[in-house]
């Protein structure tokens, strides 16, 4: 082979594929980071947004000329600053003129845009596009050399490295990108609370975060909404990551005489609007989400406007909770507050924002300064030239008469005088009207103000103070031109959303049976009838089995379940399953853990919607052995339940009572007698004590009642065999705890033995059932009141073999009674 075509190998070396590969991704990496993905701390810019502004500034385009062409500001961004595909930089320019998007839009658009439902905007041909005040206000100064320039990619034009920037862009528009390892997503905000932050933070440096947080309350979006709680706004702002919760506005209206509709009129900050109504239309489809009867778009020009039509009967919190939970009404913003300081990504703190963006300003100012200095002089000079050509006037024009042409006039007025070039070439340049006495006067007179103020330029570059002064005072001015107020409200935290807000609070009638199986059903479901009515049925039975309570509470109730053996479980209403009125329910063994093998069965079921510190619950046996313990102690269940009293042997617990200071106790037994004594007669004790005596009853009697009463409350009285009374509680004597009583009822063959004694009150109703599961609801006011030692009225007709087996109180219902006194559905 010829010596010319030997192979250069010599210039080849071995190197390590490992490290070419670092060392080539690093690269590539840092120049994603740097040149594409994350904005720059100082003026919030992506360089793709900053070329495209700049190139509208250098075409031209600013806010008080007319729209032009965006295929015009694409193709010079391409030409000259940005070497990428024209989607992306007409992709940039569409979102910074998006008002759904951006908080203060940087650029006027004029066509079609694009649209919050997620539709694209129209072609570049066909949209124009120019630069708004405040995009103006972010370049103001860029010709003063206030920021440093690079030469674009081929060299053949200049581009800034950086804006001027008289705002905070970054906080004020936020910013997103996902680079090579790293993202940034940092939230808009509002201009009024930010300039005023920034003006704490120069008049005090030493300013904390939370200080500054007194003028920047949180995020403001563009779309605005309600941000749930502040724990992650103060997470964002002093480390630099957070999350924050997001909730669309809706209101209720009446749409019609009996519907209302949730009226959603914002919406969280980047949710589609076109794909949340579809979202809300499939959980409405799949009955996810149920009450909802239609769905309508009816945003306009004049706002957003989403209306969620209700169903006659749907409770429009609990759908709204729904909606909330299951779609983009509520939304989560994690903040990640990070960009570009020095070269290299950081993720900063609001403070830490705040001085970057000072300090760039500082930076300006003072290279701004330094500039109109380096003119004022240089007029100063010029005018100190003039000065000396007007103290000597008809020797310059003599020097210029006698001068063979201009270059012998600049140099001999150079040398004549002590000119220097700049001042001899603009005394030669001077027209004759500016020898005028008048004209004279003008230059003495700019020479005197351009000195003054070379000695103001001065004193500022010589004092960081005045600096300051002058970055608040711009501040405040861009704070007063562009401010404006917050759109997005800050409320108390949300949480999580718990599955009880997603329940109505519905009145409820829960029935449990002799055997234990238990339902819940509508109060609607049971109409008012005139006493002596039959009833209707309320639930159907085994022949064995028969309803044994039945009470009026809420869903959101809790059931305090107590045994007869003295323990006590927990379930909400809203867990037991809903049946209709003649549905036999489920057994309660099946949703408590109670210890049928043990023999425990139910003794009572106490609806209650809060535990409240004042308050007691009051235990009575069958026996007549009462029991006074603290709510408070039976606030923390357990699903193998807890013991809530001592039971003697052969005794079972009979009822349980909720008692507050100033009640007294009624007691009464299957064989109509009953005794009145003070609530305080009962000390408090221990979930583990047995109790002491209330009644002293006779071998063959039982308590089958007992009431928390008042001087002015009634006592009910209802026997087996479907009588009842009232009688004043005022005709009980107060005796001692543990005595015989008094009649509370005179007990025959006919009126049947004692079923259950009850407080009430004249606007209460009353649920009674019998054996059979026959239930009827009356008014207390229909019902006499008469003495202790009466036999009643009849209340409920009952059949042979059938007898009344429990009675509640229905408290506030105020229904119209039925037009069939015999009975009916």
């Amino acid at each position: 082979m010829p010596e010319s075509q030997t192979p250069n190998t010599h210039r080849t070396q071995p190197i390590s594929i490992e490290d070419e590969m670092r060392n080539s991704y690093m690269a590539y990496a840092m120049s994603v980071i740097v040149g594409r993905a994350l904005p720059d701390i100082r003026d919030g810019m992506k360089p793709v947004h900053r070329r495209i502004l700049y190139a509208m500034l250098r075409e031209g385009l600013t806010s008080d000329k007319k729209h032009s062409k965006c295929a015009g500001v694409v193709g010079e961004v391409l030409k000259k600053y940005h070497p990428h595909g024209d989607s992306a930089v007409y992709d940039a320019l569409v979102r910074m003129a998006q008002p759904w998007n951006l908080r203060y839009p940087l650029i006027d658009g004029q066509g079609n845009f694009g649209s919050v439902d997620g539709d694209p905007p129209a072609a570049y041909r066909y949209t124009e596009s120019r630069l708004t005040p405040l995009a103006e206000a972010l370049m103001e100064d860029i010709d003063r050399e206030t920021v440093d320039f690079t030469p674009n990619f081929d060299g053949a034009v200049m581009e800034p490295v950086v804006l001027p920037g008289r705002i905070p862009n970054l906080l004020i528009n936020g910013s997103d990108g996902i680079a090579v390892g790293m993202a940034t997503k940092i939230p808009p905000h509002n201009l009024t609370e930010l300039c005023n932050a920034i003006c704490e933070l120069i008049d005090n440096p030493q300013a904390s975060i939370d200080d500054l947080m007194k003028h920047v309350k949180g995020p403001d979006f563009p779309t605005a909404g309600t941000i749930m709680g502040r724990n992650g706004i103060v997470d964002a702002y002093h480390t630099g990551r957070g999350k924050v919760i997001v909730r669309a506005k809706a209101e209720f209206e009446e749409v019609r005489k009996d519907r209302e509709a949730i009226v959603v009129t914002e919406i969280p900050y980047q949710v589609n609007k076109a794909r949340l109504i579809e979202k809300i239309a499939d959980l409405v489809r799949d009955k996810r989400v149920e009450g909802i009867s239609d769905i309508r778009d009816e945003s306009d020009r004049s706002g957003m406007r989403i209306v969620i039509e209700l169903k006659k009967d749907a409770n429009g919190g609990v759908v709204l909770n729904n909606l909330y939970k299951h779609t983009q009404l509520q939304d989560s913003y994690g903040i990640i507050m990070l960009g570009i300081r020095g070269g290299r990504p950081s993720t900063l703190s609001l403070k830490e924002i705040l001085q970057e963006f000072i300090k760039h300003r500082f930076e300006v100012v003072t290279r701004r300064t330094a500039f109109l200095l380096r003119q004022a002089r240089r007029r100063a000079h010029v005018l100190e030239g003039f000065k000396i050509a007007l103290d000597n006037l008809d020797e310059v024009i003599a020097l210029i008469r006698g001068s063979k042409n201009p270059d012998d006039a600049h140099q001999g007025l150079m040398a004549k005088f002590g000119l220097s070039d700049v001042q001899a070439k603009e005394i030669l340049e001077l027209r004759l009207q500016r020898l005028t006495g008048m004209e004279r006067q003008k230059i003495l007179d700019e020479l005197a103000e351009v000195m003054k103020l070379i000695a103001e330029l001065e004193a500022i570059l010589a004092d960081e103070k005045k600096v300051y002064a002058i970055i608040r005072t711009e501040t405040v001015e861009m704070r007063d031109r562009f401010g404006d107020e917050r759109r997005t409200q800050i409320a108390a935290a949300a949480g999580d959303i718990d599955a009880e807000d997603l329940i109505a609070d519905e009145p409820m009638v829960v029935t449990v049976s002799h055997q234990g199986y238990i339902k819940r059903s509508s109060t609607s479901l049971y109409r008012s009838q005139r006493r002596g009515g039959k009833g209707v049925i309320g639930a159907t039975t085994k022949e064995e089995d028969f309803v044994e309570t039945v009470f009026a509470c809420s869903t959101k109730s809790y059931l305090l379940i107590f045994t007869t053996l003295g323990r006590i479980y927990w379930l909400k209403v809203h867990d037991i399953p809903e049946g209709s009125r003649i549905a036999k329910g489920k057994a309660i063994v099946n949703l408590v853990q109670i210890r049928s093998g043990e023999g425990e069965r139910i003794a009572t079921v106490m609806p209650l919607r809060e535990f409240t510190p004042d308050q007691f619950l009051l235990f009575v046996t069958k026996k007549g052995t009462v029991k006074k313990t603290s709510l408070e102690d039976f606030s923390r269940p357990r699903p193998s339940g807890i013991i809530a009293l001592g039971i003697d042997e052969g005794d079972e617990l009979k009822t349980v009572l909720s008692c507050t200071a100033g009640d007294e106790i009624m007691i009464g037994s299957r064989k109509g007698m009953a005794v009145r004594f003070p609530n305080g007669k009962v000390r408090p004790m221990g979930r583990a004590a047995v109790g002491v005596r209330g009644i002293d009853l006779d071998d063959d009697d039982e308590v089958v009642g007992a009431a928390a009463v008042r001087e002015s409350s009634t006592i009910l009285t209802v026997m087996a065999n479907g009588y009842g009374k009232r009688t004043p509680v005022a005709e009980y004597r107060i005796t001692n705890r543990g005595g015989k009583g008094v009649i509370n009822a005179n007990v025959t063959e006919k009126t049947g033995h004692v079923v259950s004694v009850e407080r009430v009150e004249d606007d209460d109703q009353l649920m009674l059932i019998t054996t059979h599961g026959k239930l009827i609801r009356i008014n207390v006011k229909e019902i006499s009141v008469i003495g202790r030692n009466t036999q009643g009225v009849r209340l409920l007709n009952v059949d042979a073999g059938e007898s009344v087996s429990s009675i509640t109180r229905v408290a506030g219902e105020n229904e119209t009674a039925g037009d069939d006194a015999d009975g009916g559905s």
